[in-house]
């Protein structure tokens, strides 16, 4: 059974994807503590959430019309069926894509028959987390998956130029730079990325905190 903070249909926010709807599922809990986390609310192990089923998290998805499916969190890696979860919807037709935070090997998940898409994050050092990266998931990369810098500041947009390089990451999956909402002006990050030739990454706002309420839920 998977514990399900919150499910809702929306668009994604950020990623390859962005701005095409999409049927989201939150499990609860994280294994992180990101400075900026905008969903500290389901991080914890006594978040309220309805226990589902791989089966009827799939039922739901069918009833929704919609073909994306988002897994995020908290931290979904977490739940020791996600596989079962994502064979199911992708058996279904689906197009099941993973949030993840980094730190959890993906390596068994990314060799299963029935792969799901990855949105990965590398944790810069403003999040207080870059230590707890698993710097081994980007082996286990491909060309429809992306990983995400969530940068704050300058240094944050140095280590992630420098982690982009040292594992050719432009030449392997989709690469974003994605601004701390209120940390960072985009400008800068613009003038970054020009000024340092970084022909394959793209700056992506994160656009569900511009159509609506930056703390709004459920979108």
């Amino acid at each position: 059974m998977f514990p399900v903070a919150e499910k809702f249909i929306s668009i994604n926010g950020e990623g390859a994807h962005a701005g095409e709807i999409a049927a989201f599922v939150r499990f609860r809990k994280c294994n992180l503590n990101c400075t900026y986390c905008d969903t500290r609310w389901a991080n914890s192990d006594d978040t309220a959430a309805e226990f589902l089923s791989a089966d009827e998290i799939a039922d739901w998805a069918g009833e929704s019309g919609v073909r994306n499916i988002t897994l995020t969190g908290g931290e979904p890696m977490l739940q020791p069926e996600i596989g079962e979860l994502t064979d199911i919807l992708i058996s279904q037709g689906f197009r099941a894509e993973i949030e993840t935070n980094g730190s959890i090997p993906i390596k068994n998940l990314s060799q299963r028959s029935l792969r799901p898409v990855f949105t990965m994050d590398y944790k810069c050092p403003s999040s207080g987390m870059e230590n707890y990266m698993c710097l081994e998931n980007f082996k286990y990369l491909r060309s429809h998956d992306t990983v995400k810098f969530v940068v704050g500041n300058y240094d944050d947009m140095l280590r992630a130029e420098e982690i982009i390089k040292k594992y050719s990451l432009g030449s392997v999956c989709h690469v974003y730079f994605s601004p701390v909402f209120g940390s960072i002006d985009p400008a800068d990050m613009v003038s970054f990325t020009v000024g340092r030739h970084m022909n394959d990454v793209r700056i992506q706002l994160q656009m569900h905190k511009f159509i609506w309420s930056p703390l709004k839920r459920g979108v």
